[in-house]
């Protein structure tokens, strides 16, 4: 499977995905490195897949009367930086350099309020069913990406930061296949970028994850 591919340009955007403005989102406190990246997973309904409702509701534009569900989610104001659909399409809705409105209540490292200094990715998904190969790649390529854009130095799951409060991006979620093909990516653009690979071996993944090393 080919990887899709990312640049992040100057203003935050990237080039790769669409771009799909969410009014959820401000400015980062002054001078707040980007550090974290924070990985969900959603699904509106809960488990269908490829609906609108993910957008509208990280846009401000969500139909509560959609679905009887929605009922919880009126007045709720919440983005992510991006979307990964099912098929490995990307959405993003706020620029890598603004904070988007994803971790909510959330601490790592002892350091709480984690949308001051992170990137949320979604993942079209849910506790209880395996996300799709073509997920992997685009959550691991967008992970370069952000990586050569932002001085990133941890992932973490949402249950991570928010212990007790969030379960995802769950149990079927693969780290260690996340890890593998982030590892081969990296070895790819490497292979053409001298440096390349020791300048960006030292991003850590959740306790217990071992932490990422492209095999040489």
């Amino acid at each position: 499977m080919t990887a899709p591919h990312f640049v992040l340009d100057p203003d935050g955007w990237c080039r790769g995905a669409q771009r799909y403005d969410s009014p959820h989102a401000d400015a980062r406190p002054d001078g707040t490195a980007v550090t974290l990246l924070v990985v969900h997973n959603i699904s509106l309904p809960a488990g269908q897949f490829g609906t609108p409702h993910v957008s509208d509701l990280f846009t401000g534009r969500l139909d509560y009367n959609a679905d009887p569900a929605f009922a919880d989610l009126r007045g709720l104001r919440v983005s992510s930086h991006f979307l990964v659909r099912r098929d490995g399409r990307v959405i993003q809705y706020v620029s890598g350099d603004a904070r988007a409105w994803h971790a909510g209540q959330s601490v790592f490292q002892g350091r709480p309020a984690c949308n001051d200094f992170s990137i949320g990715i979604e993942l079209e998904g849910t506790d209880t069913l395996p996300f799709a190969p073509a997920q992997y790649e685009a959550l691991a390529a967008l992970t370069l990406a952000l990586q050569q854009r932002y001085p990133l130095t941890d992932v973490q799951g949402h249950q991570h930061i928010a212990p007790g409060r969030k379960t995802d991006p769950g149990p079927l979620f693969s780290w260690q296949k996340y890890i593998e093909i982030w590892g081969r990516l990296l070895k790819e653009k490497a292979a053409g970028q001298v440096g390349l690979v020791p300048a960006y071996r030292q991003l850590r993944f959740p306790v217990g994850v071992p932490e990422s090393q492209p095999k040489n």
